[in-house]
């Protein structure tokens, strides 16, 4: 089967590689030379090759320079005042004691937010992938499997915040206050309101029902590297304790790339027995049916579809960053082919038929958009 949806535009990511570094506030960029005098002499890094490697949705932006000996370095450049780098650093040194290949935190200096890293690479999952072959693509997926199955295993309780009903709330709360009311202009009043509050509470008591493990929480290609020996990872400092079915969820159905429902099982049933070995699922007859176990898979991942909907409506209308807005409909279509197989969750396609001007979604496929 072939990719449903076109092409993408190019990422933010790939636009702003190799690009020249410049600065908006001439203090910070002076603080910036002042912290890289200091670490350049350890390293031998050589300050003519500094370049801009990627930038994403937040106010962190990356940076790429290479030491004498031709080794490449990345930098973060995240301001304190937008940007809290403390997670990054702790959750790093946990992947690592996983076994992932995450970036090595080399330098930091915490009050002015700039850090030091080893490099990944420039390739990451998503630039590699043949959209038009599905299969073609499977061993890529299973070593991301693979990765995920290792920082799953990890998983302790007390660890990492806990992915909770009150957070699962408030990220859902972003569909209505942005994609709805500011995106789409319609008033959440009345029964409108009250069937995404009584979807909404369904919607959590299913999720928080399955098995806690770590939750990197935007575990998609675009986060992934091509990298030497394993994929490596990035983009985890949100992650939580939640659950078990985020993850495979966040890949296979991912916020940039659609693939039809032949491909998304084939590699969901490869995650779910390999899981199962390892013990991560024993919960009610998870362990036995796959059936089961996908269905809560699809439950988390309206959660994901619901929040990420309106996660690209405030980075447009606060943020400015249109480009992210023109994916919302690949997440209605997530959406609207999850909520036309559960009776509990009619009203919501209802409403998101309403809302949308489109018609109940039939099949099997993702994102036809």
């Amino acid at each position: 089967m072939s990719l449903l949806n076109p092409p993408p535009t190019p990422s933010p990511f790939v636009a702003l590689r190799e690009s020249a570094v410049t600065w908006s506030d001439p203090q910070r960029e002076t603080a910036f030379h002042t912290w890289l005098a200091g670490v350049a002499t350890t390293y031998q890094l050589l300050s003519a090759s500094l370049c801009t490697a990627s930038a994403d949705a937040s106010f962190r932006r990356y940076l790429r320079i290479t030491s004498a000996s031709g080794t490449s370095f990345i930098i973060m450049d995240a301001p304190p005042g937008q940007e809290n780098s403390e997670p990054f650093v702790r959750i790093a040194a946990l992947m690592l004691e996983a076994g992932l290949n995450v970036p090595r935190v080399l330098a930091w200096d915490e009050a002015c937010g700039f850090m030091l890293l080893s490099d990944l690479g420039a390739q990451t999952l998503m630039d590699v992938i043949d959209r038009e072959r599905p299969q073609a693509n499977q061993g890529l997926y299973l070593q991301a499997v693979d990765a995920l199955l290792l920082w799953q295993r990890a998983s302790r309780p007390g660890v990492l915040p806990p992915y909770d009903a009150a957070l699962l709330q408030r990220e859902l709360a972003l569909f209505p206050d942005w994609y709805l009311t500011q995106h789409r202009g319609v008033a959440v009043q009345g029964p409108l309101r009250e069937t995404l509050d009584k979807t909404f509470a369904t919607i959590v008591a299913h999720n928080l029902a399955a098995p806690s493990v770590y939750v990197h929480r935007d575990f998609m290609p675009r986060n992934l590297m091509v990298a030497s020996p394993a994929l490596g990872v990035l983009d985890f400092q949100d992650a939580v304790y939640g659950p078990a079915t985020y993850d495979i969820a966040s890949l296979m159905r991912d916020a940039f790339l659609s693939w039809e429902e032949d491909f998304v099982l084939d590699i969901t049933v490869r995650y779910w027995d390999k899981a199962r070995r390892a013990g991560l699922l024993d919960f009610e007859d998870w362990h036995s049916d796959f059936g089961s176990f996908y269905r809560s898979v699809e439950w988390m991942g309206l959660q994901r579809h619901l929040k990420v909907a309106g996660i690209f409506a405030r980075l447009t209308l606060r943020d400015g960053k249109p480009q992210y807005l023109a994916d919302t409909p690949r997440f209605i279509g997530y959406i609207r082919a999850t909520a036309s197989r559960y009776r509990e969750l009619t009203p919501l396609l209802r409403l998101i038929d309403r809302v949308e001007g489109t018609e109940a979604a039939t099949g099997y496929a993702y994102g036809r958009v």
